[in-house]
């Protein structure tokens, strides 16, 4: 008889608090925090992913430039000896290489743009189906 008292007693409490936190918009804003917090961390990560792609790629741009200008100093000197084939070879070695470079750097960056996106969508599916589920 107790225990079914108290059972009572505690839907009842359940049932009367319930309705007076939805009534006063406590699940909205309950949902508008995970909303918030969701978004702040979706965008936290890409920017994260953003800053790290383009300090890859800048690495990569300065290290085909440093290969680029080392090449056409040495094409400089055997252009100066007479070598014009040895010459336009290192040329054409040179920016075969930093072209090289950039394109990796830009694939890396590009991957990691994607992989941010990729972030972002599921943070953003999850708020739906939590604004589905809960209808808030």
């Amino acid at each position: 008889m107790k225990k079914s008292m108290m059972i009572g007693i505690t839907v009842l409490t359940i049932g009367s608090v319930a309705p007076a936190f939805a009534a006063d918009g406590y699940f909205h804003r309950h949902g508008d925090r995970i909303d918030r917090r969701l978004d702040a961390r979706g965008e936290r990560i890409d920017e994260r992913l953003d800053a790290r792609g383009e300090r890859i790629d800048e690495r990569f741009d300065a290290k085909g430039d440093r290969i680029n200008d080392h090449l056409d100093a040495l094409a400089a000197k055997a252009r100066a000896d007479g070598k014009t084939k040895l010459a336009d070879r290192l040329d054409r070695k040179g920016n075969w290489i930093e072209q090289h470079f950039d394109k990796q750097g830009d694939r890396i960056e590009a991957r990691l743009d994607r992989r941010g996106d990729h972030v972002e969508r599921v943070l953003d599916r999850r708020d739906w189906r939590r604004h589905h589920r809960f209808g808030n």
